[in-house]
């Protein structure tokens, strides 16, 4: 066996929950990877909400969804993760998100633990016992660290009756490596 690196372990966390006809969130759009990747797991019967703050993140993701002939299934929604709640109604099986900034594109927008923060929060409200909510942490950039420092101390506080937090990183990488944080919902609240 070796060690997965840190994307296709999250890709695999997310398919071993999602099934056909799931709800599931794209926090972060970016370039669209994640929210394909999401519409193929929920199939024709599942719904994809795709969130990002840049129109050229939407853009992009729509591009992505089109080639692939999957755009009748995603949400697409120009607006940030922590207004999850207004959009999103039903049970969701996942979320993932990919933190820092979009690659190609401005470094000086980047995610924010305060918002990040809203948007778990939410999400834990939405989420179906058993569901997970995949973090990949990108915090080599401009205020990555106290996003970095912020969700670490969130995620130690949530209890673990209620849920699972696994931080899933390589120790011995240089220049900031990107980790995960797994949350899987253990119970209602």
């Amino acid at each position: 066996m070796r060690l997965k690196r840190v994307l296709p372990f999250a890709k695999e966390l997310l398919a071993s929950v999602i099934k056909p006809g799931d709800i599931v969130v794209d926090a972060t759009a970016g370039n669209g990877h994640d929210t394909l990747f999401l519409e193929n797991l929920v199939g024709v019967s599942g719904h994809v909400y795709a969130f990002d703050v840049q129109q050229e993140a939407i853009q992009s993701t729509s591009d992505k969804l089109e080639q692939a002939g999957l755009i009748g299934h995603v949400s697409l929604i120009h607006d940030g993760h922590e207004n999850v709640a207004k959009y999103v109604s039903g049970e969701v099986a996942a979320a993932i998100f990919n933190l820092g900034y979009l690659p190609g594109s401005d470094h000086e927008i980047v995610t924010r633990g305060a918002s990040t923060i809203k948007a778990i929060e939410s999400l834990l409200h939405l989420l179906k016992v058993g569901g997970l909510i995949i973090l990949v942490v990108y915090y080599g950039h401009e205020g990555g660290k106290e996003e970095k420092d912020a969700l670490l101390s969130f995620v130690q506080q949530l209890p673990q009756s209620y849920a699972h937090v696994l931080s899933y990183q390589f120790l011995n990488q240089q220049n900031n490596p990107p980790f995960i944080i797994a949350i899987e919902k253990m119970k209602s609240e």
